[in-house]
């Protein structure tokens, strides 16, 4: 299941928290009950919203990327520097 962050801006902060892709958590209350933590202070019906993170880079590729860069020739990074950045 992929995890998710969670944020309350009732109180700051921030709970990561693993659900299905479908499901969406709309309080405080809900998301403390998923997490297994305490509400504390903070009160359940309180709205958290889901934060946007970076996702991982997937490195490497299939077996078809295995061709060989092309050489670069003199200082520039491709055939007669057209690319602009030799």
């Amino acid at each position: 299941m992929p995890t998710y962050d969670y944020l309350c801006p009732e109180n700051g902060k921030t709970v990561e928290i693993s659900h299905r892709m479908v499901e969406t958590l709309t309080t405080w209350g809900d998301l403390c009950e998923r997490a297994g933590i305490e509400p504390g202070d903070t009160p359940a019906e309180s709205p958290v919203r889901k934060v946007i993170t970076g996702g991982a880079a997937i490195l490497g590729g299939s077996s078809r990327d295995t061709a060989p860069m092309p050489e670069m020739s003199g200082s520039a990074c491709c055939n007669g520097g057209g690319c602009g950045c030799g």
